[in-house]
């Protein structure tokens, strides 16, 4: 068991083994809300700190940074308690600011445009490990105007969230808890490749965040040469999933699609996409894909991308091209913590 997975109770148990009065355990579950490791919580006694750190903290710390001089999107990489790095973003916009969180160590779905995946899933991450990165990017960049720094959440980072299920689900339970973080969760987003069985059962388990699928292709041939798992649950599966998440929540689905050169980016392309989610409560949200060099496609201009989007509205299907974020500071998933770990090896 780790400090930072603790439930309330749980931490009130470990404190109280230590023979100590039960105010103890409040003190130590404030100080863990903020991320802070036992031997820094400066108003308990040295002994008890040290009694503390013999409990793994099971935590990150920030190894690396970036900020972009565009827009000031910051890159973190995060270094685990066992050695691995993974990576989050903090994007500022006028709402507030965003925070994409990574879910796993690397990534199996083998995507051919993302840079996570190049090495295969190492492990995947606990509930206490997502909730640091987001403390200690509060503490990195603490809030000036706002009560916390950190006002949305976007589970897109490396990673496939729904392959992690059950972390995932108690990430999310505790992120929203007034006793936590109390982030709103219909200011969170998760992102899935299209794990089908997984999205039905997510439904039930999370019907207040907004679930945004990679799609990325409107037939199987196409999907499936790009994003492996549609040979597993194909197109069809994946909508019709989709659409009974609409249907149950009365929210939309967010439709991710990269715009990848000569693969996906015709208006035939856009035609057929918007045929296939004719009368479904959804969004599109159109990616000019940030090529990776390992990878070989290529990503369009933000004009086609924008000639695309009218396509899809000419349809009736509504669409957004993201902003362009971070382009300076390896923003795209996985890229600065696979640059570092090619520069640890020499």
């Amino acid at each position: 068991m780790y400090w930072m997975d603790m439930t309330e109770q749980e931490i009130a148990d470990t404190v109280g083994a230590f023979g100590v009065p039960k105010f103890r355990a409040a003190q130590v579950r404030d100080w863990l809300k903020k991320g802070v490791r036992p031997e820094d919580m400066t108003n308990l006694p040295k002994n008890l700190r040290e009694q503390l750190s013999s409990v793994p903290f099971g935590g990150a710390r920030i190894f690396d940074k970036r900020i972009s001089e565009k827009d000031g999107t910051v890159k973190y990489l995060f270094e685990l308690e066992d050695g691995n790095l993974v990576e989050g973003v903090l994007m500022r916009y006028s709402y507030g600011n965003t925070v994409c969180l990574s879910t796993q160590v690397g990534c199996n779905m083998g995507c051919k445009f993302c840079a996570s995946t190049l090495e295969g899933c190492v492990r995947s991450l606990r509930p206490g490990e997502m909730l640091s990165f987001l403390a200690e990017i509060e503490r990195d960049e603490p809030p000036t105007d706002r009560e916390r720094t950190v006002t949305n959440i976007v589970l897109m980072g490396s990673g496939e969230p729904l392959d992690n299920y059950d972390n995932v689900v108690t990430f999310l339970k505790r992120v929203t808890s007034p006793s936590g973080p109390n982030i709103s969760a219909r200011n969170i987003s998760l992102s899935t490749c299209g794990l089908v069985p997984k999205i039905y059962s997510f439904i039930d388990d999370a019907p207040h965040v907004t679930l945004s699928i990679s799609l990325h292709a409107h037939s199987n041939e196409v999907r499936s040469s790009i994003m492996p798992v549609n040979k597993a649950y194909p197109i069809e599966q994946v909508l019709e999933a989709a659409n009974t998440y609409a249907q149950r929540t009365g929210r939309r689905v967010v439709f991710e699609y990269a715009l990848i050169g000569g693969v996906n980016d015709s208006e035939a392309d856009a035609k057929a996409l918007a045929q296939r989610l004719k009368g479904m409560l959804c969004h599109v949200n159109l990616i000019p894909l940030n090529p990776v060099k390992e990878r070989g496609l290529n990503g369009v201009t933000r004009q086609h991308a924008y000639r695309f989007q009218g396509w899809l509205e000419e349809n009736r299907i509504s669409a957004t091209v993201r902003r362009e974020m971070g382009a300076d500071i390896e923003g795209a998933c996985g890229q600065l913590r696979r640059r570092v770990l090619n520069e640890m090896r020499g």
